[in-house]
């Protein structure tokens, strides 16, 4: 397992997180009912290996069953007898967590009631990494950021991050944390994968230039690029994507990319998925790579990408099948080129 700066910190963080969207136990509990029902033994099972492979990132959130997510993940460490200073606990706030006006959210009330709940469930006295779930647009940004900061002065939170926002916005929040001293988003949690690189346009090149941490989620598509649908696969019943089709994906694109995949897999002797997660986690971009599991076998599995080096060839292989179609400013861009470098001078005698 390697290890990765969480964004511009001194925190290291496992290059794989183990995703708790999956820990609950009651199929009509939340938006994620659709994700799996795994139960406390189960769960102490999966963290216990995650563990042993090096993993020492787990994020979840208080949507994640209504709060049933959190909870698991405590216990399970209580189970497992983890020392508190040796795992980092990302969670979220800002879905809706309740029927009232207010349960839901980034704005100061939310965030503090919320962290609170988090706290109590997780049964640990801090977060690790605390973020924002969604895009609040009544709030006003410098309003989220001041509780987060107030947190963070409280010993509640270590740092905070955020999710499924746009560039400019994270842009400017930096821009606000800056100038008026707050602490800043340090990782950004967002989705991305072979079949779905929409972040390289703006959002990567962000991430970049800020020294924020990327934390993908669904880097499988929501299991569509584990191998077990598209052309020359046995789907098998009850499989995720057939009855919660999320994220939304542009199959006529994926299906070619999984056929490369696939060839690339049996090339080395490994799974689509295997390849799926190596070409992510070799993107520059990339502090870690969320996965969830639903049982062991699919966990290493998961697991087993941080050994995979996909060779040049291959990488190039990916790279150019999975292309994005270029849009502006991109294009423009490239056909100008960067004026700003000099070329060779070679004067005529």
């Amino acid at each position: 397992m390697k290890y990765k700066r969480l964004g511009s910190t001194g925190l290291y963080v496992s290059e794989i997180c183990l995703g708790a969207m999956t820990f609950g136990g009651d199929p009509a509990a939340g938006t994620f009912r659709g994700m799996g029902y795994l139960d406390q033994p189960q769960v102490d099972a999966i963290v216990g290996r995650a563990l042993e492979a090096g993993v020492n990132f787990i994020d979840t959130a208080d949507t994640y069953f209504m709060g049933q997510s959190e909870r698991m993940v405590g216990q399970a460490l209580r189970n497992l007898g983890v020392a508190r200073r040796d795992i980092v606990v990302a969670s979220k706030t800002s879905g809706i967590v309740g029927p009232g006006p207010n349960d839901r959210g980034a704005s100061r009330g939310h965030i503090m009631d919320s962290v609170k709940a988090s706290l109590d469930r997780l049964q640990t006295d801090y977060i690790d990494l605390y973020q924002i779930h969604q895009t609040d647009t009544v709030t006003r940004v410098d309003e989220t950021l001041r509780a987060l900061d107030d947190l963070r002065s409280q010993g509640l939170i270590r740092y905070f991050g955020v999710s499924n926002w746009h560039a400019w916005r994270i842009a400017r929040s930096l821009g606000i944390s800056e100038a008026r001293n707050y602490g800043r988003f340090e990782a950004v949690q967002a989705y991305y994968s072979i079949a779905g690189r929409d972040i390289e346009r703006e959002l990567a090149p962000l991430i970049e230039a800020e020294g924020l941490g990327l934390m993908v989620w669904s880097p499988l598509a929501g299991g569509l690029l584990s191998g077990k649908f598209g052309p020359g696969a046995e789907t098998p019943e009850g499989a995720r994507r057939t009855t919660f089709n999320f994220p939304p994906v542009n199959t006529d694109r994926a299906w070619p990319i999984v056929a490369v995949m696939r060839e690339i897999g049996a090339e080395q002797g490994v799974s689509v998925a295997r390849v799926a997660l190596a070409w992510l986690l070799a993107r520059p971009a990339v502090m870690s790579v969320i996965v969830g599991a639903s049982n062991i076998k699919q966990l290493d599995d998961n697991l087993a990408a941080t050994d995979l080096v996909l060779s040049s060839e291959a990488m190039a292989r990916l790279d150019q099948i999975s292309a994005l179609e270029p849009e502006y400013p991109g294009w423009m861009l490239t056909f100008q080129g960067d004026s700003r470098i000099p070329k060779p001078f070679n004067p005529k005698p």
